[in-house]
């Protein structure tokens, strides 16, 4: 097989022997990125729990000139409040999934 004129078979040879390196050494960070998101993404849902529930708990506040009966005077609407519940459901559940 005759090559092209300019062509470098031994220095292709080493560019591809190169990027086969780098692609095993990027699959090893990778799987070591994965192995720690992995470990700490229990906690990671746990605090989003904890987060969301404070600012629920915030909301639900009936303190200072809020009425029960009048949403109006509420501290969050009730689109926000539940949203926040629903938020807090669904963190629950992935949480009891671990």
């Amino acid at each position: 097989m005759v090559n092209a004129p300019g062509f470098d078979a031994e220095r292709d040879r080493q560019q591809q022997a190169k990027l086969v390196a780098d692609t095993k050494i990027l699959q090893k960070v990778n799987a070591v990125h994965r192995d720690a998101f992995m470990l700490k993404y229990p906690g990671q849902v746990q605090h989003c729990l904890r987060l969301t529930m404070e600012r629920l708990q915030a909301g639900l506040d009936k303190r200072d000139s809020c009425d029960v009966a009048d949403p109006d005077t509420w501290r969050m609407s009730t689109q926000e409040l539940r949203d926040l519940a629903q938020t807090a459901q669904l963190l629950d559940t992935i949480l009891k999934g671990f």
